[in-house]
C-alpha cells in the first residue's frame, strides 16, 4: 500500500505551516462547492447532519507569538487570507466526540505537538471556543489513533453512533477540517479492505469520498450517520482514501500507549538502511506534557538503538574496518578545505564524496560553499571575513550564523513570495560534540516556531573560519537527526588551510584545537622561519625558499593510519599526513611534503606501481624539473628507500613559468635538508 498521512509534519519542508495552509485556501472553497454543487452531504438527515456538527472539532495548536528571526523586510501578511492572519491557532486537523468525555484524532496529528515549539494541540469548535486535553487515555502508533480527554467538556456537545459492521460499496462520509478552512462533509463509497503493510493484524478500510490535509483524525460515516472509521491516509496518486475501522479502536486496551512500528533508518554517512519495529507500551491516562516525555523518552531510545544495531550488523564493513577501507587508508592526503563524506561505493570501496560546492562572496574576502548532501543535510566551508577575529566566530553563535544567512537562502513563504530570514537571533542550546578522531564540534539549535522546526547545526573550527553541517529538523525528530549528525561527524574529511595570520589567531583557541594538534609544534616568525614539528616528520623552512608573512598560506592534509599490529583496522589515528605551503591562498606556487603508506597485497595494480616507483626515485620523483600546467615542477623521495620501507615521504616543489633545474634543484634541496622522517 503506497499511502500518506492526509496532514503530516513528519518530513519537513520548509515552509510555515501558515503559508502552505493559506495557499490552499482557494482550493478548500472550491472543493466545498464542488460538494455543495453536488449536493451530497444534504443527503444525511438534518438532525444527524447537526449532530455530526457538533460532534467534530478542529485540532489547532497556537501560532508563535514572539519570533526571534529578523526578515530581509516586514512581513507582507496581508498576503494570507483573513481567516488564516487573523486566527491565532492554526489548524492543523480533525477531532471527534465519542462520549464520556472522549475524543479522538490521529496520532500523527497529536504528534505535531509533542516537542513543539509552538505549544500544545487544542480543539476548537464550530463557535471558535478553544478546549485544552488534559488526558491521553488510549494510544496506538501503528494503528495511528488517540483517544483523550478535555480540561473542560464543551457545552452542546454531541456524541455520535457506531457501526463497526459497515457494509462495503455503500455510501460513506468524510467529515473533517479539510484544508484548515472549517470542517466539511464529502461522500463516496466504502469501496474494500486491505490488510496493514507491517503484519497485516487489521484490515484498513478504502473509500473514495474526498479527504484533504487537515481531515486526519475525523470521522468516517455510514450512510445513517454512524462512525464507522477514522480518516488517516490517502493514496498519492488516486482518489482512495484509508481509515481504521473504529471497531479497532473500540476493542484497544483502555488505559494503554501501544507503540507496534515498522520503522527504517538510513544514516548520511551509509548507504544501507536498518529496518526495526518501535515496540513500547506504557500506562495511561498521563497528561500531554507528560505523554510527550515518556513518548520522546522510549523514541530516542529506539533511535538509538537502531544506530547501535546498525553499527553492529556493519562492524566488518564499517569504515575503517573491512578490506573495503584499504584503498583508504593506503591513500595519501586529500587537500580539500571543502567537506568531503567518507561513503562506500556500489563495490564495497570506502571513497572520499563531494559535489562540486557553489561559492558566494562575503565581506572583506570572506566567503560561504554549499553543497547539499543526501536531499536533507547541507555541507558548508565558511571563510570568515579578514575583520573578524577567530575568537569572535567561533564565540558568537549568532554572528556566525548571521554570516552563513548571508549566503544561505533560508527564506519563509507569505503567500506568493518568499521572506529571506536574515538572522535567527540567540540559539536555544548550545553544546560541543567530540567526535571520534577528538575533534570538537560547536552544536547549537535554532527554533523554526513558524515551521514546527528547528535549525541545527555541528560547525568544526578550522583556521580559516568554519566547517559546518546545517539541518533542518522537524520538531519532534531532533533527537534522531542529532544523533545522525553526530555519527556523520565521524566520517566528515577535511583538511585545515588558512594564512599564517589566521593560524595564529586559530591557535590561541585551544580548548577548540583537535587532539591531534597537541602533540604538534607549528612555529611561526614572519620574515625568518617557519616550522612543523610532529612525531611522525618535522620541517622547517625560511625566506630562501618561500616568503614567510601573514598573508602566506598553510594547510595541513590529513589521513587514516591503520595500525598494521591491528587486522581489523580497530585503531586508526588521524594525523597530519601532507604540509602544503604557498606564498599566499591564491598563488599556484607551493611545496609539498606528503607521507605514503605501503600497499597491502588486496589493494589495485596503481597503488603498487606507484609504491615502486617511489622506492626507486623514478618521474616525477626523480629531481628532475619539468614543465606543467605554465608551471615548473620537481619532487623527490627524502631518506634511503628499500625493500622494507612501510612509509615513504615525497617532496614536492612548483613556481611559476620556466625554471632552470639549477635553480629548482636549489629549492628542492631547501627543503630536503630542513625535513626529518622519523619513520619508515
Amino acid at each position: 500500500m503506497q499511502a500518506s498521512r492526509v496532514f503530516g509534519q513528519t518530513t519537513f519542508h520548509p515552509h510555515s505551516l501558515i503559508s502552505r495552509l493559506a495557499s490552499a485556501a482557494l482550493l478548500a472553497l472550491s472543493l466545498f462547492l464542488c460538494c455543495s454543487d453536488r449536493g451530497l452531504a444534504a443527503s444525511l438527515d438534518p438532525g444527524v447532519l447537526k449532530k455530526v456538527t457538533a460532534a467534530t472539532f478542529e485540532v489547532v495548536i497556537p501560532k508563535p507569538i514572539d519570533d526571534p528571526l529578523t526578515y530581509e523586510k516586514p512581513l507582507p501578511l496581508d498576503l494570507l487570507p483573513y481567516q488564516f492572519r487573523n486566527d491565532k491557532y492554526l489548524s492543523i486537523g480533525t477531532a471527534f466526540a465519542l462520549g464520556g468525555n472522549c475524543y479522538v484524532t490521529a496520532a500523527h496529528v497529536l504528534d505535531i505537538g509533542i516537542g513543539s515549539p509552538m505549544g500544545a494541540p487544542a480543539l476548537r469548535d464550530a463557535s471558535g471556543h478553544v478546549y485544552a486535553i488534559d488526558k491521553i487515555i488510549k494510544f496506538s502508533l501503528g494503528q495511528d489513533f488517540v483517544v483523550f480527554s478535555l480540561t473542560q467538556q464543551p457545552p452542546n456537545t454531541a456524541t455520535l453512533e457506531t457501526d463497526t459492521k459497515p457494509e462495503l460499496n455503500e455510501t460513506v462520509y468524510a467529515v473533517g477540517n479539510a484544508l484548515g478552512t472549517g470542517v466539511i462533509v464529502r461522500d463516496g463509497l466504502y469501496t474494500s479492505d486491505t490488510p496493514e503493510d507491517q503484519d497485516g493484524r487489521w484490515k484498513w478500510m478504502r473509500f473514495s469520498a474526498a479527504a484533504s490535509p487537515g481531515n486526519s483524525g475525523g470521522p468516517l460515516l455510514d450512510k445513517d450517520g454512524k462512525i464507522i472509521g477514522i480518516v488517516l491516509m490517502k493514496s498519492p496518486n488516486e482518489n482512495l482514501n484509508y481509515a481504521l475501522p473504529i471497531d479497532e479502536l473500540l476493542k484497544a486496551p483502555d488505559n494503554l500507549a501501544v507503540i507496534d512500528k515498522r520503522l527504517t533508518y538510513q544514516p548520511t554517512f551509509f548507504n544501507d538502511t536498518q529496518a526495526g519495529v518501535f515496540k513500547q507500551q506504557f500506562a495511561l491516562p498521563k497528561t500531554f506534557d507528560d505523554f510527550s516525555t515518556t513518548y520522546l523518552k522510549f523514541g530516542d531510545a529506539f533511535a538509538d538503538d537502531q544506530l547501535k544495531t546498525l553499527r553492529e550488523k556493519n562492524a566488518d564493513k564499517l569504515f575503517p574496518n573491512g578490506n573495503g577501507s584499504n584503498r583508504l587508508l593506503h591513500a595519501s592526503a586529500d587537500l580539500h578545505t571543502f567537506p568531503s563524506i567518507i561513503r562506500r561505493n556500489s563495490n564495497g570501496t570506502w571513497l572520499l564524496t563531494s559535489s562540486q560546492p557553489n561559492r558566494s562572496p562575503l565581506p572583506k574576502n570572506g566567503y560561504l560553499e554549499t553543497s547539499v548532501v543526501g536531499g536533507n543535510m547541507l555541507l558548508m566551508h565558511l571563510r570568515k571575513p579578514d575583520d573578524l577575529s577567530a575568537n569572535q566566530l567561533y564565540g558568537d553563535a549568532r554572528q556566525s550564523m548571521d554570516l552563513i544567512l548571508k549566503s544561505w537562502l533560508l527564506s519563509r513563504d507569505i503567500g506568493s513570495e518568499k521572506v529571506r530570514v536574515t538572522s535567527l537571533g540567540e540559539p536555544t542550546q548550545q553544546s560541543v560534540y567530540n567526535d571520534v578522531y577528538r575533534r570538537h564540534w560547536q552544536v547549537r539549535l535554532w527554533p523554526l516556531a513558524y515551521g514546527n522546526a528547528l535549525v541545527m547545526s555541528f560547525s568544526l573550527p578550522v583556521p580559516d573560519g568554519y566547517v559546518t553541517m546545517i539541518q533542518l529538523a522537524p520538531a519532534g525528530e531532533r533527537y534522531p537527526i542529532m544523533i545522525d549528525m553526530q555519527a556523520t561527524c565521524d566520517f566528515i574529511d577535511v583538511s585545515y588551510g588558512g594564512t599564517l595570520a589566521q593560524w595564529k589567531d586559530y591557535l590561541t583557541n585551544t580548548a577548540l584545537l583537535p587532539a591531534v594538534l597537541s602533540g604538534i609544534d607549528l612555529h611561526i616568525d614572519y620574515g625568518h622561519e617557519f616550522s612543523f614539528h610532529s612525531k611522525r616528520f618535522s620541517l622547517s623552512y625560511m625566506p630562501e625558499l618561500q616568503k614567510i608573512d601573514p598573508g602566506s598560506y598553510l594547510e595541513l592534509g590529513f589521513s587514516y593510519i591503520a595500525d598494521n599490529t591491528s587486522r581489523d583496522h580497530s585503531k586508526v589515528t588521524w594525523d597530519v599526513t601532507d604540509v602544503m605551503a604557498k606564498p599566499n591562498a591564491n598563488n599556484a606556487e607551493r611545496f609539498n611534503v606528503t607521507r605514503h603508506a605501503a600497499p597491502t597485497d588486496d589493494l589495485e595494480d596503481s597503488f603498487r606501481n606507484r609504491w615502486d616507483k617511489f622506492k626507486h626515485r623514478q618521474p616525477p620523483d626523480d629531481s628532475i624539473a619539468y614543465s606543467k600546467d605554465d608551471m615548473t615542477q620537481i619532487g623527490t623521495v627524502a631518506g634511503q628507500p628499500s625493500d622494507s620501507s612501510t612509509v615513504l615521504y615525497t617532496t614536492f616543489v612548483a613556481a611559476e613559468g620556466s625554471v632552470p633545474q639549477d635553480a629548482m634543484k636549489s629549492k628542492l634541496d631547501l627543503l630536503v635538508k630542513n625535513l626529518q622522517v622519523n619513520e619508515h
